[in-house]
């Protein structure tokens, strides 16, 4: 029953979509971009904002908010995939990093509320793997 609702409202968007499209409006496109914009960027500012967490807690909210944004991420680019047919070869490899990204978080958050240990150190743990040099 839960993936039936979860088609069925997809799918619901999806119509929702190209109805709207179909009278010639740009915003659409521009407002869909945004809600991708808006979520994917979100995913790894909340990583990084997990460093100033004042709890453990806090630091796992941080991080299941990353998750819920990547998840969002997936959809939208699956409602502009099939919203507007763009080239599968284009967004598979997004649709695919969003999904690596979405299994590590969840690893991450998991681990965390399995264990009491310290909390990871993000600088240690994970800047090595940032495109960019974390501020201290």
């Amino acid at each position: 029953m839960g993936q039936e609702i979860k088609k069925r409202a997809y799918y619901f968007s999806l119509q929702i979509v190209k109805f709207i499209d179909s009278f010639g409006s740009r915003s659409i496109r521009s407002s869909l971009i945004d809600q991708l914009l808006r979520s994917a960027t979100l995913v790894g500012a909340n990583l990084i904002e997990a460093r100033a967490a004042h709890s453990r807690k806090d630091f796992i909210k941080f991080y299941e908010i990353g998750l819920k944004s990547d998840n969002e991420t997936k959809y939208w680019l699956c409602l502009l995939r099939d919203g507007f047919n763009l080239d599968r070869r284009k967004v598979e490899p997004l649709l695919n990093e969003a999904d690596e990204i979405s299994k590590i978080i969840a690893t991450i958050v998991i681990k965390l509320k399995r264990s009491r240990g310290p909390l990871p150190s993000v600088n240690e743990e994970h800047a090595a793997h940032l495109p960019f040099r974390l501020l201290s």
